[in-house]
């Protein structure tokens, strides 16, 4: 199975594929789609929308896992982060993909067992997992994070939602 992880922003949106299977779990390639600052924001989600399908066309990924929207402290800065998940879910769905959210705490105790890892704790456990060293961007590791957190809970929460699905049972009717 392949698996891109996306952390969603509007001046930085990371990107990572990985490949699944079984226990096993590798690094297919990751990197950043950096949006021009200088640009408006319209034309920021434009040049994001084009450069994620691309991503999509060329990795031809099965399931999406994006960060889940998070309250922020800043209104505005919560709302462009809301523009940018537009975007990246309308991509995934346009594809034909599952997509899967997961809020930051959730992906980070998937990765290092505690949901208030710091940044650079991230990165390298990420580095470590996929063999890719401790040099990477933190918006790529983030998005390598979404994608293992993906191919490790997908299995538990398969067989949880097996186990809460009881078939009725038929009684005979009163006499």
């Amino acid at each position: 199975m392949i698996v891109l992880g996306i952390d969603p922003g509007t001046l930085h949106l990371g990107w990572g594929v990985v490949h699944g299977e079984g226990n096993r779990i590798s690094h297919l390639a990751h990197g950043v789609i950096d949006a021009p600052a200088s640009q408006p924001l319209a034309q920021r989600l434009v040049h994001i929308d084009r450069c994620l399908e691309e991503v999509i066309t060329r990795h031809r990924p099965s399931v999406g896992s994006v960060e889940s929207l998070f309250f922020h402290k800043d209104a505005q800065a919560a709302a462009k982060l809301g523009h940018a998940r537009g975007v990246v879910l309308l991509n995934l769905a346009r594809a034909g993909m599952q997509v899967m959210e997961y809020p930051p705490a959730r992906v980070k105790s998937t990765l290092t067992g505690h949901g208030r890892a710091d940044k650079q704790q991230m990165v390298r456990m990420v580095g470590m997992l996929l063999g890719l060293g401790a040099d990477l961007r933190e918006d790529a590791a983030d998005a390598l994070a979404l994608a293992v957190t993906y191919l490790r809970r997908a299995p538990v929460e398969r067989a949880l939602a097996q186990t809460t699905r009881r078939p009725a049972v038929l009684r005979p009717a009163a006499k």
